[in-house]
């Protein structure tokens, strides 16, 4: 789920300090996460997903603005401070232009501190769960998303969600919703591969009674039924390229034409879209417009793939537990072993087969407890797809050293620079891993 609360990172090598702002921070009802380096901040981050960032400018090792680029580089849209004892022009000047919010001289008063941070944080900020509370996650990859889509909520900019089948585009589409100035009004969903393309237009647009074989009576359509709210448009990528030309102008003139009628009715709604397709390569070979895919991707947000938050394998299994339970079904649990199965399994359909296996886990266990052979055999006997520790290392260490050669076309002092190690030390690396440099030397023409 989110935060509870707004959630402040701060970065200090002054433990005095650190603490003093700490305290100051939790009595204006922030929750504080405080580090005492840089390299401790950004350890952090990789588990958790604060609502801004206030760091020290020196610190050993690594200072406020290598800090403030390395944030940059994973969470660009992360808003970071720079505190400094010194309060320089110079560094404020760099801290700006490395881009930083804000420059704060210490020691900070109460309300500069407090003013900056309400400035930064987004206005009517309010926790995640209150509005996302339908996405299950401690995954910082996903705290991530509905960080930057509570950002977005909030306007009426067109979003683009993408992902692997199963993700959980639709929920997000919801949280969307509730998350923006049109709660109140109707959120409307439609599968554009689900409604067979001669009656999408239908569908989206409304008819006339008697504008085709089968319309007995007038159809507002679901961009009308909408109205003040939110449209949903699932797998727009598969939508006919004759409907995408009619949906463009919709977007454009925001008003639609219901198929048999003559005359435009104005339509206010938010278009809220989703692919599991690559929309910039249908774009290339002529299968998407390119005017409507600028349309609705306007923002885009990626949604991860289920094996790229494996934490959340735990939270989402206890999540579809209660809710099957809630539906009537027995309270069942799982062994560790089972757990460790459905924790190291492959998930190509992603959340969605997730919950499908724990539903089917639920109605074949003889008792309460779900075991491992249960899990397997509901898996179809899949193998773990988690490899070992040692196995994994290896696998990346034998890519990373594969990359840099080819980088450097097969040049060792280069691809050794590149990779920030002594040229014995990379020899040793490519023995190890059985790499031969002549490999990935340009073949000249013949």
């Amino acid at each position: 789920m989110g935060m509870p609360r707004n959630q402040i990172l701060l970065v200090d090598d002054d433990p005095k300090l650190l603490r003093v702002l700490t305290l100051r921070l939790e009595a204006e009802g922030y929750g504080v996460i405080a580090t005492a380096s840089g390299d401790e901040a950004l350890q952090r981050l990789d588990n958790v997903r604060p609502q801004m960032v206030l760091a020290d400018l020196r610190m050993p090792d690594l200072d406020g603005i290598e800090l403030l680029s390395r944030i940059q580089s994973r969470h660009p849209s992360l808003p970071v401070a720079i505190l400094s004892a010194h309060g320089d022009i110079p560094d404020a000047v760099r801290a700006t232009h490395a881009g930083a919010v804000d420059f704060l001289t210490k020691p900070v008063d109460r309300e500069r501190l407090v003013g900056c941070i309400e400035r930064h944080l987004e206005p009517g900020s309010e926790p995640a769960s209150s509005w996302a509370r339908g996405i299950v996650t401690r995954s910082a990859l996903m705290q991530a998303v509905i960080e930057d889509a509570q950002r977005v909520a909030r306007t009426d900019s067109a979003v683009l969600i993408t992902g692997a089948s199963g993700t959980g585009k639709e929920v997000l589409a919801r949280a969307l919703h509730d998350g923006s100035p049109r709660r109140e009004a109707p959120f409307v969903a439609i599968n554009c591969t689900a409604v067979p393309a001669d009656l999408l237009e239908s569908e989206l647009f409304g008819h006339r009674k008697g504008s085709f074989t089968g319309a007995h009576a007038d159809h507002p359509g679901l961009f009308r039924a909408a109205h003040g709210g939110t449209v949903f448009l699932d797998e727009i990528g598969d939508m006919p390229a004759g409907l995408q030309v009619k949906l463009l102008r919709v977007l454009q003139e925001r008003e639609v034409r219901p198929v048999g009628d003559t005359r435009t009715i104005p339509v206010n709604v938010r278009v809220l879209s989703a692919t599991h397709c690559d929309l910039e390569a249908r774009v290339a070979d002529g299968r998407f417009r390119e005017d409507l895919f600028y349309r609705l991707n306007v923002v885009r947000l990626q949604l991860p793939a289920l094996e790229r938050r494996r934490e959340d394998i735990g939270l989402l299994v206890t999540h579809r537990l209660e809710q099957l339970f809630a539906e009537g079904r027995p309270r069942c649990r799982y062994s560790p072993e089972a757990l460790d199965v459905l924790a190291t399994a492959p998930w190509p359909g992603n959340v969605r087969q997730l919950f499908n296996v724990v539903e089917q886990t639920v109605a074949l266990a003889p008792g309460r407890t779900i075991s491992a052979a249960l899990v397997r055999k509901c898996l179809g006997d899949t193998t773990e797809s988690m490899p070992a520790f040692d196995e994994a290392r290896d696998e990346f260490a034998r890519n990373y050293l594969r990359q840099l050669l080819e980088l450097s076309g097969g040049n060792i002092a280069r691809a050794a620079r590149l990779a920030r190690r002594n040229r014995t030390d990379f020899y040793k690396l490519l023995n190890r891993y059985r790499l031969e440099p002549s490999q990935f030397k340009p073949q000249d023409d013949e």
